[in-house]
């Protein structure tokens, strides 16, 4: 069941963005797109959730204003990147924030593995002269920006591990949509308004937001937090495949050995957390 929960996450994610991308970058472009997926997001959210029922202090809710703040910028300059490079690309690069936060500080010789092949994947798909394919290089900053949003988002959210996760999950997007939706409204317009638009966009928050984190909190009451992080590696090579499928998006051999390696590098320090976990857990008392 778990397994399942998280895989239904990671397609329900791949189908909700590349219907965004094929369906209302177009219309409103990136940042439209962005305000209107995270701001139905957050009412959806909010009417599961019900926050309100139990209001969160002073510093729990500063704690919360920073950890939207950071994921409303992680999902508009993920956006932004998908104008010009390719869905599972883009993916694959924001990847590098968490795993960068993963391998942080780490001195252990196998966790010095992990570093170089992910490095070795970006350097792959940077526009450095020397790539596997040519990739825009503001395609790619935007994906490098989203990847330091999403270390920021998971170093924020941690400080909220003591609140009810769709509490802290509902109010965090409330705040998204707070930066999100004045920048899609300055772009887009009154074209947010229009009935095919509001309706395709409460379809892609509901897949590829409100759906994919219910179900990703279903999966982490019954996996330990390295399985986790084991099982949705394969998020890039799922979001490459949906692309291929869905909006003809073709990645070159190369693209998809980068993919290959960012993907191995997040599975083997998912893999090392779980290993370093392990004395620690045989010593408790049971």
């Amino acid at each position: 069941m778990p397994l399942l929960a998280v895989l239904g996450s990671v397609i329900f994610l791949g189908v909700g963005t590349s219907w965004a991308k094929h369906a209302l970058f177009p219309q409103i472009g990136a940042a439209g797109t962005s305000a209107v997926r995270v701001g139905f997001s957050a009412l959806l959210l909010l009417v599961l959730w019900r926050p309100w029922r139990g209001w969160p202090g002073r510093a729990d809710l500063r704690a919360i204003a920073a950890y939207g703040a950071a994921l409303g910028a992680m999902n508009l300059a993920f956006y932004l990147s998908l104008r010009t490079i390719p869905f599972g690309l883009a993916v694959a690069i924001e990847f590098a924030g968490p795993l960068g936060l993963a391998l942080w500080g780490s001195r252990r010789p196998i966790d010095f593995l992990w570093l170089a092949l992910a490095l070795t994947g970006l350097a792959l798909l940077l526009p450095l002269g020397h790539g596997v394919g040519p990739l825009d290089g503001a395609g790619v900053l935007w994906a490098l920006t989203a990847a330091v949003f999403w270390a920021l988002y998971i170093g924020f959210g941690q400080r909220l591990g003591h609140l009810p996760a769709g509490r802290s999950v509902a109010l965090g997007l409330s705040v998204a949509a707070l930066v999100v939706v004045p920048v899609g409204v300055a772009q887009a317009g009154v074209a947010l308004l229009s009935p095919g638009v509001l309706w395709v966009g409460l379809g892609v928050a509901a897949l590829s937001s409100a759906i994919p984190i219910s179900l990703e909190m279903l999966a982490l009451q019954r996996l330990p937090p390295q399985a986790f992080g084991i099982l949705t590696s394969m998020e890039p090579a799922a979001a490459a495949l949906l692309a291929w499928g869905l909006l003809d998006e073709r990645l070159t051999p190369g693209q998809w050995l980068a993919i290959g390696l960012i993907m191995s590098a997040s599975i083997g320090s998912a893999w090392s957390a779980r290993a370093r976990s392990a004395p620690v857990e045989a010593a408790l008392p049971g």
